[in-house]
């Protein structure tokens, strides 16, 4: 489990894991870096508390960094990633080592259930959980089992892992994508599963989540350039969105001011119809059913969807002209994040 600033979720997350049944020993690793809400006391408690729980200092403060420090300090044929802004479902491993065994798959994951406290952060969850919110992978919903292009966390087995080199740890997003990318090419299997659920807490402000969508997008971004087109062509949907709605803007602009006029502002009005579908689109998706009932929570669903779309999107256009170079994402850096009750 890789930790920063989780002072909030830390000990229901290190619960949810401790819970878990499985036939045989079980030890959780915390990969801790260096935070400032006091994460690291919370951490040292629930290591004093249980003897399973072990941490290892990330001082890098990287993702795969921290999980490869995790995996290598493990004694155990089967590694299960877990997220301190998660908890795992009851049952959620013992099913992942059976699916493991029944389909011979070198890595399962199953279905992100985002979930939210506040009239924002439900919205939040809201788009987590719709296809149009991050673009229809299997683990946002999915209801069929069968082979996938990655896995949402991610139950694997050590051999393979060690097989394909760990997570590669100049990629700081997307670094479980790319893992799951060798692990396919190396002629294994990875699998979801929608039995397996996982409830995620997503980001409780609007500029956490900007800053999180624009760092995920341009490191997919510097995918797209390490990887060219085995990126599903749904990456591209947020960039296009970007492109789009920049068109229209410069269209009514020049109208406005009559630089176009007759004919021409008429061609150039028709810049418009995809920023107007799109509108359409999110308003149907913000008044229909799923998530807070509340219009706070439609009202909030309102914004977060495009937040996400053009934060991810320009992310992700910058991150392909330029690369990520340094890029991480701070919407956990320096801050408090809403306890849970």
């Amino acid at each position: 489990m890789p930790v920063l600033n989780e002072r909030a979720y830390l000990r229901r997350a290190v619960e949810s894991v401790l819970s878990q049944q499985v036939p045989g020993p079980l030890e959780l690793i915390l990969a801790l870096a260096p935070s400032s809400d006091g994460t690291e006391s919370v951490a040292a408690e629930l290591a004093a508390e249980d003897p399973r729980v072990r941490v290892v200092h990330n001082p890098a403060a990287d993702i795969p960094v921290g999980l490869n420090l995790a995996i290598r300090a493990g004694a155990h044929p089967v590694i299960v990633r877990v997220d301190a802004h998660s908890e795992l479902e009851p049952g959620y491993t013992l099913r992942a080592l059976e699916t493991l065994n029944r389909v011979g798959a070198a890595n399962v994951g199953g279905v992100m259930r985002a979930d939210g406290r506040t009239p924002f952060q439900r919205a939040v969850a809201r788009a987590y959980n719709s296809p149009i919110g991050l673009g229809g992978g299997a683990y946002h919903g999915g209801a069929t089992e069968g082979e996938a292009e990655s896995a949402y966390l991610g139950v694997m087995r050590r051999e393979v892992l060690e097989e394909v080199g760990l997570f590669d740890e100049s990629i700081r997003r997307g670094e479980d994508w790319e893992l799951n990318l060798r692990i396919r090419r190396a002629g294994h299997r990875v699998w979801f599963d929608p039995a397996l659920a996982v409830t995620y807490w997503p980001r409780d402000s609007w500029t956490r989540l900007a800053r999180q969508f624009f760092a995920t997008g341009r490191w997919r971004g510097e995918l797209v350039r390490r990887y060219g087109r085995t990126n599903s062509l749904r990456f591209f949907a947020p960039p296009a969105l970007v492109v789009a709605s920049s068109s229209a803007v410069v269209a009514a602009a020049l109208q406005l001011t009559r630089v176009l006029s007759g004919p021409w502002a008429w061609l150039a009005a028709a810049l418009y119809l995809p920023v107007l579908a799109y509108a359409v689109l999110i308003s149907a998706v913000a008044a229909g059913r799923g998530g807070g009932s509340g219009w706070r929570d439609k009202l909030w669903t309102l914004a977060v969807l495009p937040t996400m779309h053009l934060a991810w999107g320009a992310g992700f256009l910058v991150g392909t002209v330029r690369g990520a170079d340094d890029t991480v994402d701070t919407s956990r850096l320096g801050g408090r994040n809403t306890p849970l009750p």
